[in-house]
């Protein structure tokens, strides 16, 4: 704040940041969800461009502090996000990697790449206690994206479970892109269940071609950008599986 102060910069003791007035959201899952960026520290800029606008005391409505903000950014190294409902979690919402995930990548950014941790604390239950957010992922993979009861659960709901499960995966590629999320495992595991498994997939494909299209662009693209490993035979596949998703849609037949 002294350091602000000294080069006259005005309010440097801003403390509440988010959109600009009138506006919402930091545009970082949209831009995950299009494919268009280049890396995480890209996705961290954007979340920091579309956060730089102060609210506060004397009539303060969204007025843009950048340096304020990265000044904040460069001396943050642990991040603590509240979980207050136990039917939505880290990897439900497209909001928390997109939020949570990319102010991390925008801290790291600022602190010139230095590791910034991130504390999950689920207050819906007794005793509540910090946890890292990458145990928090694991278990959700374990419990949802993974577990058979849920992905028969959701697939059973036809068009709209098949949405669900697509956009889950989407959001494991916006956690390795923000938080650098990338057990293998878990990748590996999904792309056993909704893809290789053959009974599973034409469940999928049956339900939402446009889905299951996506799930399989989405292994892909993380294999691609290097959060993951495929094997030849699984690529072999992921692509087989997206070109027939594409021909269904477009009516080839």
């Amino acid at each position: 704040t002294q350091d602000l102060q000294e080069e006259g910069c005005e309010r440097p003791t801003s403390r509440l940041f988010s959109n600009p007035a009138g506006d919402y959201g930091s545009m970082v899952n949209e831009r995950v969800g299009t494919g268009d960026w280049k890396d995480g520290g890209e996705l961290g800029s954007t979340w920091e461009s579309r956060n730089a606008y102060s609210y506060g005391r004397k009539g303060e409505r969204g007025a843009q502090r950048t340096e304020v903000l990265s000044k904040l950014l460069s001396t943050t190294d642990r991040i603590v996000q509240e979980i207050d409902s136990v039917e939505y979690g880290l990897t439900d919402i497209q909001e928390y990697y997109a939020n949570t995930g990319a102010l991390k990548k925008a801290a790291e950014n600022n602190r010139k790449g230095r590791r910034v941790n991130v504390s999950i604390v689920e207050t819906y239950g007794k005793n509540p206690k910090p946890k890292e957010i990458e145990s928090v992922l694991r278990l959700e993979y374990r419990s949802k994206l993974l577990n058979p009861k849920w992905a028969e659960a959701m697939i059973s709901q036809g068009s709209g479970g098949a949405y669900e499960i697509s956009t889950r995966v989407t959001a494991l590629l916006g956690w390795s892109g923000t938080a650098d999320y990338t057990d293998e495992w878990v990748y590996r595991g999904a792309v056993e269940r909704y893809v290789l498994d053959e009974s599973m997939a034409q469940r999928l494909k049956d339900a939402n071609p446009e889905a299951f299209r996506n799930v399989a662009r989405r292994f892909l693209e993380a294999h691609g950008r290097g959060f993951w490993q495929a094997t030849d035979a699984e690529l072999e596949a992921l692509r087989d599986a997206y070109q027939e998703a594409e021909d269904r849609i477009e009516g080839v037949s």
